[in-house]
């Protein structure tokens, strides 16, 4: 039944990460636009994590109290997924697109499917299938095409926003592969409320305590900073999770490369910026990766949202 139920179900997690790609590339545009009126990606790390913790707090409260409930003893796991994993690709994120053009940035955050294919090969001991290899070139290889990446000469730009760039592909592969791990016990939104949270502690120590805050902003700014708190954090991070829980963080991670592909689609749409034959030719990469992996999807046991229904199946007997 548990297994039946993951087979009809399987296909809402590629729509949750589309969902969070599409959320990532309106919320990209937004960051860049604080950065050029003033803010450092110090300050907006502050502001972005502080903002959602207590949103999604507020949220979990009000409508499901219960999913803010967790073992103590997993307070550990929880300060290893919000320090290493959201602060870091939260941090490493915003200052690569601050340092380097925003394409450069996206290209290198989505290497992350090559770091959670080679941990997953090389410490997690499984075998990815020949389908799923295949996915990965042809997603990293769209978004190389997608973000124009032939015209830019990314040797020559900053330097530190390069390292930041491969540091949030790290991060990003580390974020999802970890919380991958806490989806088997827990909620996908306990996890990620947890992992905002002390992010935030964090970078409230990091940075002085709500220094960011303290700023004068002006109110177009603080609209901004809701926005990207709430529907450039809370609501893609939370999609993304959904999606791991039910096809796990490779073919999650694959999916959400469509992020570039969107984030030209509407400049192409609203900016009227001109999209290149290779650059339509990256998307259909990209696009077509997605497909592959849904043409031959197997019913995959170790998924979050099996390994939970079976637990409490195991727990009733």
């Amino acid at each position: 039944m548990v297994l039946h139920r993951a087979t009809k179900n399987y296909r809402w997690g590629y729509g949750y990460v589309i969902l969070a790609a599409l959320l990532w590339a309106l919320s990209a545009t937004a960051s860049k636009y604080l950065f050029n009126h003033g803010l450092s990606p110090f300050q907006l790390v502050q502001l972005r994590v502080t903002v959602c913790a207590v949103m999604l707090f507020v949220w979990l409260g009000f409508h499901c109290p219960t999913l803010l409930r967790i073992s103590l003893s997993d307070i550990p796991y929880f300060l290893v997924l919000g320090v290493f994993g959201m602060a870091g690709v939260q941090f490493f994120y915003l200052f690569a697109i601050s340092k380097i053009h925003v394409a450069a940035a996206i290209l290198l955050e989505y290497l992350a499917p090559v770091f959670i294919a080679l941990y997953t090969v090389v410490f997690a001991r499984e075998k990815l299938s020949h389908y799923v290899i295949a996915a990965i070139i042809s997603a990293v290889f769209g978004c190389y095409l997608v973000v124009g990446a032939y015209n830019l000469d990314i040797l020559s730009m900053n330097r530190a926003g390069i390292l930041a760039g491969i540091g949030a592909a790290i991060t990003f592969a580390w974020y999802s592969v970890h919380g991958e791990y806490g989806m088997r016990r827990y909620n996908p939104w306990t996890v990620l409320f947890y992992a905002v949270l002390f992010a935030s502690i964090v970078w409230n120590i990091l940075h002085p305590p709500l220094k960011a805050f303290m700023h004068h902003y002006s109110f177009v700014t603080w609209i901004w900073i809701v926005y990207i708190g709430s529907m450039g954090t809370i609501l893609p991070f939370g999609f993304y999770y959904e999606g791991i829980n039910l096809i796990r963080s490779t073919r999650a991670s694959i999916t959400a490369t469509l992020e570039p592909i969107i984030a030209s689609l509407v400049s192409y749409l609203f900016l009227n910026e001109i999209m290149t034959p290779l650059q339509m030719m990256g998307g259909v990469l990209v696009i077509a990766s997605i497909i592959l992996l849904q043409l031959k999807q197997e019913i995959d046991e170790k998924s979050p949202s099996v390994m939970r229904s079976q637990k409490v199946k195991n727990d009733v007997q």
